[in-house]
């Protein structure tokens, strides 16, 4: 399913009941109100900086493959991310769950400023 390109069709009674038939919950901001999509936009920036624009790819699969592997390797796992207190998803999860094993001796010490 392809996102719409006018919000008018995103409100169109029968997108929004195929979302909603496969659990999708629509999500419309109020007029002049950007918030509610800004990490989605930040999110689709990274990916397109770091990862599609500084790619060449051979055909559609390849291209999947190698942003799904961004996503996982990078963005999931190496990638400082501000809303956490610029610490990658990885170590933000293990000072949140109280196991740094993972983390090296800095991070370890520098958990508590998470809280």
């Amino acid at each position: 399913m392809r996102r719409p390109f006018e919000s008018a069709q995103y409100a169109c009674s029968d997108y929004v009941e195929r979302l909603q038939a496969v659990g999708i919950l629509p999500c419309m901001s109020s007029a002049g109100c950007p918030y509610v999509n800004a990490m989605a936009e930040s999110f689709m920036k990274t990916l397109k900086v770091e990862e599609v624009h500084a790619s060449n790819y051979n055909n559609l699969e390849y291209a999947g493959s190698a942003i799904c592997t961004f996503i996982e390797t990078v963005y999931n796992r190496q990638r400082l991310h501000s809303a956490l207190a610029y610490r990658s998803p990885d170590e933000f999860e293990a000072c949140s769950l109280g196991t740094t094993q993972n983390a090296n001796s800095v991070d370890q010490l520098n958990c508590h400023q998470l809280t």
